[in-house]
């Protein structure tokens, strides 16, 4: 009797060290803001977080945190607001968050892609 042996699979270990998969998924996916801050800071030290958000970029993903960034509507976003008016502070806040998000975009040769890439105003 002999036994055939599969293929051993390199990206499964790699896999199975990325951030998205060793916290809860829905954490990438959450509704609150400081739960999708937290999932941007787990995607710093990915070694596949420029892969990821070129794909989201790509793909044009509907919503989520994706390469340390997050998507709204199709739209990277500098944070998720909680409902309301926002204050305005607050927008101010959001009016710098958009130039540093464009600039991590650049830093990560997507500005190329940027016709594909709507930034939230």
């Amino acid at each position: 009797m002999s036994l055939a042996l599969a293929v051993l699979d390199t990206n499964v270990e790699l896999e199975a060290n990325l951030p998205c998969r060793k916290f809860d998924p829905d954490l990438w996916f959450s509704d609150v803001p400081a739960e999708l801050e937290l999932a941007k800071s787990l995607c710093g030290d990915c070694p596949l977080r420029t892969a990821c958000l070129s794909g989201a970029v790509d793909r044009a993903e509907p919503w989520g945190v994706w390469g340390g960034e997050i998507f709204e509507r199709g739209a990277v976003v500098p944070r998720k607001r909680p409902r309301g008016r926002p204050r305005k502070e607050d927008a101010a806040r959001d009016a710098e968050l958009r130039t540093e998000v464009e600039a991590r975009m650049a830093a990560n040769e997507l500005a190329e892609t940027r016709s594909n890439v709507r930034l939230a105003a």
